[in-house]
């Protein structure tokens, strides 16, 4: 190639690379708007927003609109704020997260590790439950949860969560092992080495990446699920419920610098998990995909 193609070829590739970032920027920036408008409106006073300076910068910054929603915002009929659903949610997400992950880590082993008849089929249901509908399993699981006394209770949302995401969790780890070498495993056995302790001391401690995926899937799904918090949540119900409590309600005026804080206050925290382990979660899908 001669020197003239090739300042050609690298002008080329130089101008679209340039596109390329111009382009990607403009869809960050139509993405980030959003929580651009939610930001500045949440430090703002309320005259400021109902004067139409929505998209400005704030004039005089505030944070009573976080403390309010908070603390002290009308949810529903009671000024509670935000703070006991946040702390509903924590409750009802850190078990359901803990438990489906552990389940679905044990599904996958044994489905792998541990072959038994039938064994596909069993994997199969697990697989087809994660196409289900929320909308479907209703009705059933208000049974199931009046009948074990567990409605309008936090334990009985970690149930639903624990039940709903284990298809995910199994399917995850299902294939992540599927890649491990079995040999390992047979070695262990010949050794002595009994089923809890294969997985406790060789499964495990090469587990993380998937482990990661699995946990900010499951975190994710559960804290910002709606559905279910309302159905079966009760007087304890979660943070997404309380939020939309805190829109919908009609009393007095309408705090809009209140309800951009309390949405992202409800965000945070799956905001928060990306943030720290956001970059293992493609790693993770990724290090059980290929075999070898």
């Amino acid at each position: 190639m001669s020197a003239a193609s090739q300042e050609t070829a690298v002008s080329t590739g130089r101008v679209t690379r340039t596109f390329i970032y111009l382009v990607l920027l403009l869809f960050a920036l139509y993405y980030l708007l959003p929580l651009y408008v939610m930001v500045v409106n949440s430090v703002k006073p309320l005259p400021e927003i109902t004067g139409g300076n929505m998209m400005s910068l704030p004039q005089t910054f505030t944070l009573e609109p976080w403390l309010s929603a908070w603390s002290t915002a009308q949810i529903g009929v009671e000024p509670t704020g935000l703070k006991p659903y946040f702390i509903n949610s924590i409750l009802m997400v850190v078990p359901a997260v803990a438990i489906s992950t552990v389940l679905g880590a044990l599904n996958g082993y044994v489905l792998t590790k541990w072959r038994f008849k039938y064994d596909g089929i069993v994997f199969g249901l697990l697989l087809f439950s994660c196409f289900i509908p929320f909308q479907i399993v209703l009705i059933p699981m208000a049974v199931v949860l009046g009948k074990l006394g567990l409605a309008g209770s936090v334990p009985g949302l970690v149930l639903v969560h624990v039940v709903y995401g284990l298809g995910f969790t199994t399917l995850y780890y299902r294939n992540y092992y599927a890649a491990f070498p079995t040999e390992l495993v047979r070695a262990a056995m010949i050794d002595g080495a009994g089923f809890f302790r294969i997985f406790w001391r060789i499964l495990l401690p090469v587990s993380g990446p998937i482990t990661v995926v699995s946990v900010i899937w499951q975190f994710t799904n559960i804290w910002n699920d709606f559905l279910f918090g309302v159905s079966f949540g009760g007087t304890r119900q979660p943070m997404t419920v309380a939020l939309n409590n805190l829109v919908q309600s009609s009393t007095g005026v309408k705090e809009y610098n209140v309800h951009f804080a309390g949405a992202i206050l409800a965000a945070l925290p799956t905001l928060l998990v990306y943030i720290v382990a956001g970059r293992y979660f493609v790693r993770g899908l990724m290090a059980g995909s290929v075999k070898g």
